[in-house]
């Protein structure tokens, strides 16, 4: 079947191009203007009949008359040029100016000797104005954000000196190990909180955390450093802070136990791990005290395994507790992946 012949006089085609409601240019290879859209004349304050005829740097107060969009134009009719979004400012007088995407396109329909190219105007000034707006308004939240981050470090911090104050004040022994074990909750929260508010987004570095976490640990429960200590093997990784507060508080939990009841003495090592690997990570939190209670000594669920097998649910966590001997060991992994050895792709810290 022989090729359709495109008859740009026919009243078909001018209806079609005319009253489009994109603002359409259809042009002739010297680039001037064989119909022009509704929309396009009245986007750009132009009579549609004079506009006919005309070459297109003509159009108007001669705005349109701009040298790259010369060259494009000239290169899409003559077959060297392909440009889906060319992006230009147009500057009328009395007028804002406006930022357009251009879209010129040869047509093909088997007329070699009558070169056409169909333009599309899209006015793209208000998105980009828009988006620019939002991007403001994300970077000024993302501040305000920051900053309750660090005051609510710094009130928490607050909290935890009170709570430490007065566990130093009472005579109870069982008072002041609740208020000292309220007081090593509050000071993990506010570890993440200070990550948070150092960093740009809502991701937490985890060896500095658990690092400022288990010194806070440390100096708030341990007498004598030299004789017991906490030694943490972590990477350089990052965690959404949800899942970073989730394991820290874990980590408090578990610490607290270990000095608790591990080390009637006063002496030994906490080793705290944690080895992150795709979507996966493991946490290993092990003792070299005396172990794991049996029979009648057998420890009794408290509060903080409770908090503990709570957590580990919340992070679709698997839990194994098992004896190191010496020492307990617990073992809580995501997604199934395996433990480097201490001190091979971790650093080791000790606090």
């Amino acid at each position: 079947m022989a090729p359709l012949s495109f008859d740009f006089e026919s009243d078909l085609t001018t209806a079609v191009v005319s009253s489009s409601t994109i603002p359409l240019l259809l042009l002739a290879g010297d680039q001037s203007v064989l119909i022009a859209s509704r929309s396009f004349c009245e986007s750009f304050g132009i009579d549609q009949k004079k506009a006919v005829g005309q070459s297109i740097f003509s159009l108007g107060d001669g705005e349109w008359d701009v040298p790259q969009l010369r060259s494009l134009l000239e290169g899409v009719a003559d077959g060297t040029m392909s440009v889906p979004a060319y992006e230009m400012d147009l500057q009328r007088a009395g007028h804002a100016p406006r930022l357009l995407v251009l879209n010129p396109q040869k047509l093909e329909y088997g007329d070699t000797e009558n070169v056409r190219v169909l333009l599309s105007v899209s006015d793209v000034t208000d998105a980009r104005s828009d988006d620019k707006f939002r991007s403001a308004l994300v970077k000024e939240n993302a501040l305000l954000l920051q900053e309750i981050q660090h005051r609510v470090a710094n009130s928490l911090q607050i909290i935890a000196s009170i709570l430490l104050q007065s566990a130093r004040r009472v005579q109870s022994d069982e008072t002041r190990g609740h208020l000292k074990n309220a007081h090593s909750r509050v000071m993990s929260l506010a570890a993440v909180q200070q990550q948070l508010a150092r960093s740009q987004d809502t991701s937490v570095e985890v060896r500095s955390y658990f690092m400022q976490l288990c010194k806070s640990l440390s100096a708030s429960m341990i007498n004598d450093t030299e004789k017991l200590s906490i030694v943490i093997h972590a990477e350089q990784s990052f965690l959404a802070s949800d899942t970073a507060t989730s394991l820290g508080l874990i980590i408090t939990e578990l610490v607290i136990n270990c000095l608790k009841h591990a080390f009637p003495k006063n002496e030994g090592k906490i080793t705290v791990t944690f080895d992150s690997q795709g979507d996966g990570w493991t946490l290993v939190v092990e003792d070299d005290g005396i172990g794991m209670p049996t029979g009648p000594n057998k420890a009794i669920a408290g509060l903080g395994t409770t908090l503990i097998e709570a957590l580990a649910q919340k992070l679709d966590a698997q839990i194994v507790v098992s004896d190191a001997k010496p020492g307990a060991k617990v073992l809580l992994t995501h997604r199934s992946v395996a433990v480097h050895a201490p001190g091979s792709e971790a650093l080791q810290d000790a606090v």
